[in-house]
């Protein structure tokens, strides 16, 4: 009798620990080039969808931002047109940041006007962008291993680490910012007072961080796998496309109705999912 419940004990246990899954819920059309970062603004129930619509490295003017209906409908295409090689957004009032590879553009989303546009000195690969409770701008540069600081319009840097071989996802929290690195598949927390700590590895090419309960979070990686962190530090897989050559980029979530968004870059597309608890 012990014996089993022991094995029924485990069983539960088991199970409770892979209980996290996606369910797929809409994709939009495939019109959106190259989609690389999407950004719920639940206030104007729209996502903002950053395509590079090129190379990722290279200024050629064909980036641009689309709008998107929380249903999956493609409501403007090319919203802002112009820019190079949109990655990051980020979203504080009515402004929208854009990591645009050298420089932070800030487009007015009432207006859909670019209002500035700030190099980031030595900059290379901007990537991920992340907005604290205050307003300040944090930005991830891949090649370089740094965060810049864009505050009152001015770019300063914030943090730069060795333990950094491809810096990538972004997110601000109260305690300070999570880091996701792309290299290695490392997830660090640096806190506001700059101190560097590994929570937990994921898996090579991390890209987007999105927060789904305390101390829990999902991590994208690029090359087609989706990832839960649980507060323990386990990690679960949740999703892997990588066969079908679905990419996914830079995620984000609704936290209300458990709806996960997933920009597929060379598949062209955006993914909606149901997180499962």
């Amino acid at each position: 009798m012990k014996k089993l419940i022991f094995i029924l004990f485990f069983a539960c246990n088991s199970m409770l620990a892979s209980a996290q899954s996606l369910t797929m819920l809409w994709k939009t059309d495939t019109l959106l080039r190259v989609p690389e970062s999407v950004l719920l603004d639940s206030k104007n129930n729209v996502l903002y969808v950053s395509c590079i619509d090129g190379k990722s490295g290279e200024k050629d003017g064909k980036g641009y931002i689309a709008k998107v209906s929380p249903d999956g409908k493609i409501i403007t295409n090319e919203w802002v047109s112009g820019l190079d090689a949109p990655k990051g957004l980020g979203l504080y009032k009515n402004n929208l940041y854009v990591a645009d590879l050298t420089r932070v553009v800030t487009i007015d989303i009432t207006t859909g006007k670019i209002t500035s546009s700030v190099e980031v000195e030595g900059a290379q690969f901007l990537n991920d962008v992340t907005v604290d409770s205050k307003g300040n701008v944090y930005i991830s540069d891949s090649n370089t291993g740094k965060i810049t600081r864009l505050a009152n319009g001015k770019a300063e840097l914030f943090f730069e680490s060795k333990d950094f071989t491809r810096i990538n996802g972004l997110l601000a929290l109260k305690d300070g910012l999570r880091v996701a690195d792309f290299g290695s598949g490392a997830f660090y927390n640096l806190s506001w007072d700059k101190k560097l700590g590994k929570v937990t590895d994921v898996a090579a090419g991390s890209d987007g961080i999105v927060m789904t309960g305390k101390n829990e979070f999902i991590i994208s990686c690029w090359a087609g796998e989706v990832y839960f962190v649980a507060a323990d530090g386990k990690v679960t897989k949740l999703l892997d496309t990588k066969d079908q050559k679905v990419n996914s980029a830079d995620v984000d979530y609704n936290s209300k109705s458990k709806t996960l968004y997933v920009p597929t870059f060379f598949a062209n597309s955006v993914v909606a999912y149901t997180f499962n608890r």
